[in-house]
């Protein structure tokens, strides 16, 4: 987005705006004082007490024009802070515009690459089949992205399909890991649940599914350590259950906390590519807790720290109930 002029900024035409204003009513008042001089004058001239006809209408003129001014006012004020939202906005969907091109150009580069290859050399069988699972780890990030996008949009406009279904969380996040359980080789994922309770919640699966995925893949792709690690607490909290994905990664600021949740918001700069992603993914995570009657919380000791992220989901529609053994 290129920079305004700096004679057409929000806040110089603002504060310009605010200026004309107090002008305006600076020189109303002394017209009226003028006038009004001017006019108790001719009335003590015509022998009239000035003060009996002029002392009601002047209060009741400054009171009319202190209450339109302060409208004024009010008015330009939301006008500035709209058009600031605008421009926000507007600079966020530039940098998911920026990095999902970036996220797609990515894996279609690759697989030209391959495919070129291909076609203009005969491959070993071996190299053959190693290039084919490049190509299909790119296809997979291709499908990933897309994905995102058209589930993000079904959430927002709530034409998202399929029924809630009573599950036990415990169990569908185990199941979740173990059926992913290849895509992250070389991480440490523990599940903790200390009461020993199953938790029986209303979930859409396919969306808590997604949420999962979003959790663990941010959990290992913001992660400098040696060995990824991420561990799952449930914890059973005055009317609420808190699931807790607890990583020891890149941690976050607490400048950060109440943005990262927002639609195409990335931490780090789209114009040198320090912005990961495509902003959209804890976005995502968010609609879903709602989805479920439920809200996401982040905490963080600071860059470096590692994160906390918590999905908390109301006791009201949740139904613990005891079983066997303790840690998962």
């Amino acid at each position: 987005m290129s920079q305004p002029k700096w004679f057409l900024h929000p806040i110089l035409i603002f504060v310009s705006s605010v200026v004309a204003v107090a002008l305006s009513l600076t020189l109303y008042i002394y017209w009226y004082v003028e006038v009004r001089s001017g006019l108790k004058s001719v009335l003590e001239r015509a022998n009239l007490d000035s003060d009996q006809v002029l002392t009601s209408h002047t209060w009741m003129v400054i009171l009319v024009l202190s209450i339109l001014v302060g409208i004024i006012l009010m008015g330009i004020f939301i006008i500035f802070v709209y058009n600031q939202k605008t421009l926000q906005l507007y600079r966020l969907q530039s940098n998911f515009i920026n990095n999902f091109t970036h996220e797609l150009k990515t894996p279609v580069t690759s697989l030209k690459l391959y495919l070129e290859t291909f076609r203009k050399y005969e491959l070993p069988r071996e190299d053959q089949l190693r290039y084919i699972g490049y190509m299909v780890q790119d296809a997979d990030r291709l499908t990933y992205n897309i994905n995102r996008i058209l589930d993000l949009a079904k959430i927002e406009s709530k034409t998202y399909g399929g029924k809630l279904v009573r599950e036990d969380l415990v169990k569908k996040v185990e199941q979740f890991y173990e059926k992913n359980r290849h895509l992250f080789d070389g991480c440490e994922i523990q599940i903790h649940n200390r009461s020993g309770r199953s938790f029986l919640y209303p979930i859409s699966p396919t969306l808590f599914e997604i949420l999962l995925m979003n959790l663990f893949t941010n959990a290992i792709k913001y992660n400098e350590s040696e060995v990824p690690r991420l561990d799952i607490t449930f914890e059973l909290k005055v009317r609420r259950l808190h699931i807790r994905f607890e990583d020891n990664g890149i941690g976050l600021p607490q400048s950060e906390f109440r943005k990262i949740f927002k639609k195409f918001y990335q931490i780090g700069r789209a114009d040198d590519m320090s912005a990961k992603g495509t902003g959209l993914g804890l976005h995502l995570v968010e609609s879903i807790a709602r989805v479920h009657k439920g809200k996401m919380m982040v905490e963080s000791k600071g860059s470096g720290k590692g994160s906390v992220f918590s999905l908390i989901l109301p006791l009201k529609t949740l139904r613990p109930e005891r079983k066997e053994g303790s840690d998962g």
